[in-house]
This record gives C-alpha cells, structure tokens and sequence, in this order.
C-alpha cells in the first residue's frame, strides 16, 4: 500500500480570504472533485461535540464539504452514532438536540444531520471485517451503510486509553452502533493484581458494581 498525500495549511489568512476558503482548497487539491457523487448519498461523519464542550469543529467547516459535494450533484448529510456512556448523545433524540445546540443545523451546514445508528442505538448492519484479528464482523450505523459515499471529517483529540484520537477513531468507534461500540471496548475490562493486594478492602468498598471478592484474604474478580 502506497503513503497517503497527506495535505495541511497553516491558519494564517490574507485579507479577504478565510480559513473556509483554505479547507476548500485543501479539499479540492485531495481530490474530492474525483469522487463520482452525483445522485448519490454522502456520509459525512464527524463528532458534533457533547453539550459544555467547545473541542469539536465548528458547522461552517462542515458547510464547506457539504457544499462541494452538492457542487458535484452529491445529497450530503452529516451523521454520528449514539455513544455507549450516558450523556447528551447517548439516544437520537437528545443527540440532534446536542448538534443543535452546538450550531449544526440544515442553515448552519447546509444539509441535513442523520444519526446513524437510530433512536435508540440498535439500527445496525453486521458488516465482516476482512482478515480481522480481533473483530470478524463489526456493527455499523445503518444510516452510514446506505450512503453510497463516505467523508471522515475528524478532529485530533486527547484520550485516556490510546493517547490521541484522529480520523481512525471517528470512523472506527464513531460508526459503530452502541452495540458495536461495547463490543470494541469489552477488551478493556478492569482486573485484579492479586500479587499486589495487601486485602485492605478499600477497593471492594469503592467499587460501584460489586465486582471484587476476596478468596484467602486477597482481593479477585467475582466470577
């Protein structure tokens, strides 16, 4: 497999241009006008940012690449899943009312906001993972497989597990429906070093969900 072009810009400006005019430029130059999009459906996934948080891009860059694809005959919409944790995204309801509130509208980005995986989180496909390691099939966003194209519209973030998140993330995570979003984090279960367990008990105490026992005075997973 070949290196991907990879193209970037700077923030600065010239009098009378903006950074919208740069993100169309830099969209141009990928080669999205190469994409056959007309009559199609068109995917845009991005993160529309929980309610409180100011980390995430703002509508008028989505705006910009849903209208190059309206230019190219192309019927966008922006789209995400519910997430797995509670919150104000965690059911389409409340999640179009985040995205709302956070500015992504039909006015603001010029298309409509689909949320992928339904109402409640559990309209997915089971799509195979080919030659997966970990995961054979994957449980996507129904609303993200009908689209004959797909656009990730990432932004770089922080994260406890992995360090950093980028566009594998928002495609990876963000597609999955919350189904497919536990399966992807079932191998993060918390465990017990027994080794190291001086059976104080405080972590039995502290934990919410019952979870530790202790066997000969020291602390283990409950079966």
């Amino acid at each position: 497999m070949e290196k991907s072009t990879v193209y970037f810009t700077d923030f600065r400006c010239p009098v009378g241009t903006s950074q919208l005019d740069k993100l169309r430029k830099l969209c141009v130059a990928a080669g999205i006008k190469d994409i056959d999009m007309d009559g199609k459906f068109v995917a845009i996934k991005m993160h529309f940012g929980e309610l409180g948080n100011m980390a995430f891009l703002r509508p008028n860059y989505a705006k910009v690449v849903a209208d190059l694809c309206k230019e190219q005959g192309g019927m966008p919409f922006l789209t995400d899943c519910n997430t797995l944790y509670p919150g104000s995204r965690k059911n389409a309801l409340e999640h179009l009312d985040c995205a709302n509130l956070n500015g992504f509208n039909t006015i603001t980005t010029g298309c409509q906001i689909i949320i992928g995986d339904g109402v409640r989180g559990t309209d997915e496909v089971e799509v195979p993972v080919v030659n997966g390691e970990y995961c054979k099939t994957a449980l996507i966003g129904h609303a993200i497989m009908d689209a004959d194209v797909f656009i990730s519209l990432s932004h770089f973030k922080g994260h406890e597990a992995t360090g950093f998140g980028g566009a594998l993330k928002n495609i990876g995570m963000g597609c999955g429906s919350r189904a497919g979003k536990m399966q992807q984090h079932a191998g993060g279960k918390p465990a017990v070093n027994a080794e190291v367990c001086r059976g104080c008990h405080r972590c039995a105490k502290e934990c919410g969900s019952d979870a530790i026992t202790y066997v000969n005075k020291k602390s283990c997973d409950r079966l």
